[in-house]
């Protein structure tokens, strides 16, 4: 019997294991398994198959039941996640249902997710741009939040390494606090668009309108063609799941050349409950996974883990992780887990009327979605009365327009005739939020959910700096807007938005120098115990005011190398 433990034990164990399989979890997996580590991939989720498990992939509008829409029952069922802007007929299959997967709100915060191989790198906008030093220096420059241990060049080769092998399209447009990257063919502006950009350049010198930059094969290279990428169909259908791989996701890139090493194990259908902690040995020995199907509780062992389960599913997993050494959360004992949540203000847009052009249409479809307007306040010196800044998106579109009037014939004729309206304009922002040890996540002592986990609480709200930064935005915008000739500016606010609806929850397991007020050192590992890291957003000291999907991508495959070359080093 004693031969059988021991094998058992020997069939779940292996050099390395990666909790999660979104973005970050994709790249630890493709890393580790890349420099000869057999990996366990634990994920969740079902399973998600590229190309095979895209069911409405190619579907028309006539053969959805509901042309799209998603019925007023499912609404109702899923106020969460209903107000997410990639949730419809055509890719619900990929949201979590709110009731399935309960949290408790002690202020309103939308939580989105998605649980299956892949995560919500199937359902992510796409955009990507580089943090400079202005960035990484804010903190220590305003005295929020805890100085980052790493700075640009740090980070600088590895964001290469990553844009090279994921794809990322755009321009080298020269923009010290936006670092140009390696880069395929931008996605062009329109001429709406690009009338703004020159008006800005001229009137502006120290803001932007730039073609925006974003995951999309606008022209594959080989490494791509040896992923089975292909270009971008510039269908715009990408939350269905891309079947030509166009856009980067986990499913289509990382997780498929990982298995083509025959390194991986991929186990689907796995709730990581804890992470093991050997008092002896004074490191994490593995992880307790409970099969979300059987219910069954199976220990799994490697000599380093990586956690990637999400920002806020990451604190609750080391949260939940207490042993006799950390009673209070793995690695806790700065005291700071779960707290510091961050996230990005998406509060305010302006919309305005163009006249003129009308020579002019767009035609085809811009994945990127237009233009981006990198932040340009608080950059060089502190000049308002808030903190750090905000990005904004930029488009220009005109759209068909048919009269509806009449009955019969001249209805028909009508509806068969549309016209194009004139030329509109847009911008949405996207601020950065100051980490504060009041917003944080902690687990309920009584609720648990399917699973016998511990609900999660969270407790996230705006803050001043976050009015002021909108304020801003919108007179900053208006006046940007009014110089350059449009009409009927209208700004808008979303009154009652929670935070979380922009799906960019970073911090409570942050980044810091001193072990005393931070999770992590340098290289993303736990400071109290040296063979696990941690990767995804939960890692960010601070967020910027870029979209951090290609930050974790290169900290990840960074700290990845530097853990298998510590392990070569007998200090792993």
């Amino acid at each position: 019997m004693a031969n059988f433990n021991i094998d058992s034990v020997k069939e779940r164990t292996f050099d390395a294991i990666v909790v999660g399989s979104g973005i970050s979890g994709g790249w630890a997996a493709k890393e580790l398994t890349g420099r000869g580590l057999k990996t366990l991939l634990l994920e969740r989720g079902r399973d998600v198959k590229h190309v095979v498990d895209y069911p409405t992939t190619s579907m028309y509008p006539w053969e959805f039941e509901h042309r799209g829409e998603m019925p007023l029952a499912i609404r109702e069922a899923n106020p969460i996640v209903s107000r997410c802007y990639a949730f419809g007929e055509d890719s619900q299959h990929f949201f979590v249902k709110d009731n399935e997967h309960p949290y408790i709100q002690e202020k309103p915060f939308d939580w989105i997710r998605g649980y299956q191989v892949g995560g919500k790198s199937l359902l992510w906008a796409r955009q990507t741009q580089r943090w400079s030093d202005f960035d990484f220096e804010g903190p220590a420059r305003d005295g929020f939040a805890v100085d980052w241990p790493i700075r640009y060049k740090d980070i600088a080769p590895w964001y290469s390494y990553v844009e090279k092998f994921a794809g990322i399209s755009g321009n080298k447009d020269g923009i010290p606090e936006l670092p140009d990257g390696e880069f395929l063919p931008a996605f062009p502006l329109n001429t709406v668009e690009k009338y703004f950009s020159d008006h800005v350049k001229a009137k502006y010198p120290n803001r932007h309108i730039i073609s925006a930059r974003c995951a999309h094969l606008s022209k594959p290279q080989p490494i791509h063609f040896e992923q089975g990428r292909v270009g971008c169909q510039n269908r715009t259908l990408c939350q269905r799941g891309c079947p030509f791989g166009g856009y980067f996701s986990s499913n289509s890139s990382t997780i498929p050349w990982a298995l083509k090493s025959g390194n991986l194990t991929l186990r689907p259908h796995s709730v990581v409950q804890s992470i093991i902690y050997d008092d002896e040995k004074g490191k994490a020995a593995g992880v307790r996974i409970i099969d979300t199907n059987t219910k069954e509780v199976i220990e799994y062992y490697a000599r380093v883990i990586f956690v990637n389960a999400s920002a806020l599913n990451t604190n609750l997993l080391l949260l939940n992780s207490t042993s006799q050494r950390f009673p209070n959360g793995f690695g806790n004992d700065s005291g700071v887990l779960g707290k510091y949540i961050a996230f990005h203000n998406y509060t305010a847009n302006v919309g305005a009327e163009v006249e003129g052009f009308t020579d002019f249409k767009t035609e085809g479809r811009n994945p990127a979605g237009g233009g981006y307007i990198p932040r340009f306040r608080n950059v060089y010196k502190q000049e308002t009365d808030f903190l750090r800044g905000y990005a904004a998106g930029f488009s220009a579109y005109r759209y068909q327009q048919a009269k509806t009037e009449g009955v019969g014939a001249q209805l028909k004729d009508n509806l068969a005739h549309p016209t194009l309206s004139g030329w509109y304009v847009g911008s949405h922002m996207m601020g950065e939020s100051i980490p504060k040890e009041s917003n944080y996540v902690k687990l309920d002592d009584k609720e648990k959910d399917a699973w016998g986990v511990p609900l999660l609480r969270v407790n996230v709200d705006y803050d001043d700096n976050d009015e002021k930064m909108k304020l801003d935005y919108l007179e900053q915008m208006e006046e940007m807007f009014v110089s350059a000739g449009f009409k009927n500016v209208k700004k808008h606010v979303a009154i009652g938005k929670a935070p979380g609806l922009d799906i960019h929850e970073m911090g409570g397991a942050r980044m810091g120098r001193d072990p005393k007020t931070s999770i992590l050192n340098e290289w993303n590992q736990v400071h109290a115990a040296k063979n696990v890291f941690v990767t995804d957003g939960a890692c960010m000291t601070s967020t910027a005011c870029q979209n951090p999907s290609l930050t974790y991508m290169a900290l990840t495959a960074r700290a990845a190398n530097y853990a298998v070359d510590e392990i070569n080093k007998g200090n792993i």
